[in-house]
């Protein structure tokens, strides 16, 4: 380690003008075994500087490199883990901990030693040492080699003693006073300790010569305590004259507190009174505005609530211990609660009334709506109901008996109000969905029991939304006839009565506007409603007042908790059902008026559900977003499984009547009309999903019906008799396939590829068919020759064999001069003709694949002829050119 030590001071803190001190090997804590030194130096030029340093191996391992330094004033802490056993790791809190574990515990004691000493002797500020035994603190390190860790010949850091700055200038003066102070240190020693023998001297001379001024000190002393006896004694007698002073003062005083405990308890009872009359006294006017106010005026109405907030204070002033026990407070209170009886009684008939009156005030107001489509505005209504808001507040908090009352009295009332509009409403949107704009104007004088859509509506119920009545009535309204429009049974599949021409696109088109505004006269009234229901009866705050629990009957029988008449206290959620539970006592008819009318909408036509089900999604939608746990959130989320019921009937009806589907054995298949009527299908949904919330329920229904169209269009081609299955596969799938592509319907790629495939495969397997072999004697010739190489015979002697020479071949050609392949093809473009329908127009792909086939063929027999019979000069009686000219001519004459 010595050896070590030279060289690091020689190497790197020489050059740097710096001391090492001492110096530890140590590695790391918890990784691998990197050694490397930490090293306490000081510099050696004023003012010190203490460090430690870390000093490195290079990677070449030929010389070391100093890698990091601490300044000694920044460490905090000197952790030594265990001040009792021997352990060699340590740790150095400089900004942050630094852990390590030293070659041995010997040097790791040397080196927290050496640190100490440095901390005492160049650094005001302390470091803390942790774990550190007092011995290695107290005692010099010992000798040896740590010795030399202290700077060997150097002066011990223990016996320094640092001089203040008053020293230190004293010992200037002196210096500067002696001019060979620095160059002859012991004459200057000697100096000053002749000087200090001589300042000793005269010490002791001084002391002798002030020993007569001692004696003059200790008489004037003496003189001083005989003056202190007299004073004592005057004090003595001055205590005695005071004691009869004392005991006259002690009896004041005791009176004086008798009067201030009197005067104290006569402001205190008047502190009480005025509390009791400030606080448990109601002004006249608010007396008279409880018992007779008018609470018809607006005026009225303000005075009353001022009064009943006043009274409300009154009688829940928190009274001090005691008060309850007076008579006076008593009775007061008993004349609060009089008031209090007498004033709910009030103004709960007066609510009462105002229902009833605003009742058949909005009553009268239907007429005028019974022919448009449009629901009565209750705004006026609620304005008028909100003056009395602050009171409902009131009555909640004071007697909620009542309170209860009018709220049950308002969903009665209210409930057949509406019930009244509602059904008026729906009434007039099934007139304008089935009946002309005459009839409509009929209608408000119709009697509504003679109502023909009541009695038609009245028979559409049940989860299914089907209509189990007869389509008399229906009829009698002209919803439609059987030459125009849909049967109830109207599906894609309606092929025997009903075809694409037939729809009415007008209709659809106002059911849709008919449907949507339905829907938005009842949001606003919902919406309207309940806002009023939160106002007025203060259901949107939650007061806290003292009362008993007990349980009264809700709106639907059940039962509540709630406080008794001195109070209430609803939480959030109570709150928030019991608007819900009158939400749907008063609208309760909005949600079987809803199935009714999607009900006969289905049964107008079934294309409507795919309406309904955009519009009733936004508008749930639109709801969930404002209070997914509302009425109208609610009444909507429920309708909507309806219409969605509906929309997946109308699906699988259109799978079933596919599979159900019969066609004439007589007559040429052609387009399907359910490939016809899917397009039809589709186009519709793509207008109407546009921007959808709801896209995912199309995209499925999509996915059902082409699947069903793929299976029943083979299962078609596979029963027709008069067209070929080729035929029926290779027109409907072209069909698809361009209906596919020109809506571009994303969820249906998979199946545009599979269409086209389909369309290709069976044009291609429906050419070869047909063409056969036109040429048949020369094909079969061909088919021999074939046969005899495939034997082993090679081609250039097949000419050798007796039945395929070449005065063969040339007996085979003459039978097919051109005139005669001109008229085999003009029979096949004939019978192409009879087997493909005229609505997809495929006849000319047809006619040209089948050229393309035909002159494949030829140039196969010219390819044999040449292999073969080389050299022969054996050809064809008709060229290629040929065979465009005569399929040109065949294609143009027809």
């Amino acid at each position: 380690m010595t050896a070590i030590k030279h060289a690091l001071q020689r190497d790197i803190f020489t050059p740097n003008d710096e001391r090492l001190l001492s110096i530890v090997n140590v590695c790391k804590a918890g990784k691998k075994k990197k050694n490397c030194f930490l090293c306490a130096t000081v510099t050696t030029e004023r003012p010190v500087q203490v460090k430690v340093v870390k000093v490195k191996k290079s990677d070449k391992g030929d010389f070391y490199k100093r890698q990091i330094a601490w300044a000694l004033r920044d460490l905090a802490v000197v952790d030594a883990k265990d001040a009792i056993k021997e352990n060699p790791e340590f740790d150095l809190h400089f900004e942050k901990v630094y852990k390590w574990v030293a070659s041995s515990t010997a040097e790791k004691n040397a080196f927290i030693s050496c640190i100490w000493k440095l901390n005492q002797r160049y650094l005001r500020k302390k470091i803390d040492f942790v774990n550190v035994s007092s011995q290695l603190l107290e005692e010099s390190v010992p000798s040896g080699e740590n010795q030399s860790v202290t700077g060997g010949d150097e002066e011990s850091v223990d016996e320094y003693q640092e001089l203040n700055a008053r020293e230190e200038q004293d010992i200037e003066i002196m210096m500067e006073g002696c001019e060979y102070a620095i160059s002859n240190a012991e004459a200057f020693a000697e100096k000053l300790s002749r000087e200090l023998q001589v300042l000793d001297g005269a010490n002791i001379q001084s002391i002798m010569a002030s020993e007569k001024q001692v004696n003059t000190l200790m008489k004037l002393l003496d003189e001083a305590l005989k003056e202190v006896d007299q004073i004592e004694l005057k004090l003595s007698s001055y205590e005695e004259m005071l004691q009869s002073v004392k005991e006259q003062m002690d009896q004041i005083s005791e009176s004086n507190h008798l009067i201030h405990l009197s005067n104290t308890n006569n402001v205190k009872l008047l502190s009480e009174i005025e509390f009791l009359v400030n606080h448990m006294d109601l002004a006249k006017g608010h007396i008279k505005a409880l018992q007779e106010g008018d609470l018809a005026s607006s005026r009225g109405i303000e005075a009353c609530t001022n009064a009943a907030d006043a009274l409300l204070q009154c009688m829940n002033v928190a009274l001090r211990p005691g008060h309850d026990k007076l008579l006076a407070v008593k009775q007061q209170q008993q004349r609060f609660s009089d008031l209090r009886e007498h004033f709910a009684r009030r103004l709960a008939s007066h609510l009462n009334n105002v229902f009833v009156q605003q009742g058949h005030d909005q009553s009268s107001t239907l007429a005028q709506h019974s022919v448009e489509l449009t629901l009565p505005n209750h705004h006026p209504f609620h304005r008028d109901l909100l003056r009395y808001a602050k009171l409902m507040e009131w009555l909640k908090s004071t007697d909620y008996g009542k309170y209860e009352g009018l709220t049950k009295n308002y969903m009665d009332y209210l409930s057949r109000l509406y019930e009244r509009e509602i059904k008026d409403f729906f009434e007039v949107a099934k007139i304008k969905m089935t009946g002309t704009t005459k009839e409509s104007k009929k209608f408000a004088t119709l009697p509504r029991k003679e109502s023909a859509v009541k009695q038609e509506t009245e028979s559409l119920h049940g989860s299914s939304g089907k209509l189990t009545g007869s389509t008399s009535s229906l009829n009698k309204l002209s919803v439609q006839s059987s030459g125009n429009r849909r049967s109830q049974s109207s599906s894609l599949l309606d092929m025997g009565n009903m075809s694409t021409s037939d729809l009415d696109v007008a209709d659809r088109t106002k059911f849709d506007k008919i449907f949507e505004q339905v829907l938005s006269e009842l949001e606003p009234l919902c919406l309207a409603e309940q806002d009023f229901i939160s106002k007025f009866f203060k259901l949107q705050q939650h007061p806290s007042m003292p009362g008993t629990m007990t349980e009264a009957e809700d709106m639907d029988g059940g039962t509540v908790s709630r406080q008794s008449n001195s109070g209430t206290s609803l939480s959030a959620s109570s709150e928030k059902d019991m608007i819900r539970q009158m939400m749907t006592k008063i609208f309760r008819c909005i949600e079987p008026e809803l199935n009714n009318l999607i009900a006969l909408g289905d049964k107008i036509d079934s294309f409507n559900s795919l309406y309904m089900l955009v519009k009733m999604s936004h508008h749930v939608w639109t709801a969930q977003n404002v209070d997914p746990a509302s009425f109208l959130s609610t009444t909507l989320g429920n309708v909507l499984v309806t219409v969605k019921r509906n929309f997946d009937k109308c699906i699988s009806n259109q799978i079933r009547q596919m599979e159900e589907v019969k066609i004439s054995k007589k007559s040429k298949v052609g387009i399907l009309p359910f490939v016809a009527e899917f397009e039809e299908f589709a186009g519709l949904a793509e207008s109407i999903f546009k921007n959808a919330e709801r896209r995912g329920d199309l995209d499925k229904a999509y996915t059902k019906l082409i699947r069903g169209v793929f299976v029943n269009v083979e299962k078609v081609a596979n029963e027709s008799q008069k067209t070929p299955r080729d035929v029926v596969m290779m027109e409907n799938f072209h069909h698809i396939f361009a209906t596919l592509s020109r809506l571009k319907i994303s969820c249906l790629e998979a199946e545009k590829k599979e269409a086209k495939q389909k369309y290709t495969d069976h044009l291609q397997s429906y050419v070869i068919y047909s063409l056969g072999q036109p040429l048949e004697k020369l094909n079969h010739f061909f088919e021999g020759v074939e046969a005899r190489v495939a034997q082993g015979i090679r081609e250039e002697e097949v000419s050798y064999q007796l039945a395929f020479n070449k005065q063969e071949l040339r007996k085979v050609i003459k039978e097919y001069p051109g005139k005669e392949v001109k008229k085999g093809l003009d029979n096949l473009y004939k019978k192409v003709d009879k087997h493909l329908c005229e609505e997809e127009n495929l006849l000319q792909v047809v006619w040209h694949s089948m050229q393309d086939e035909f002159i494949r063929q030829y140039k196969h027999f010219e390819g044999l002829i040449a292999r073969c019979y080389p050299g022969s000069g054996v050809t064809m009686e008709f060229t290629i050119q040929d065979i465009l000219d005569y399929c040109s001519s065949i294609a143009q004459s027809h």
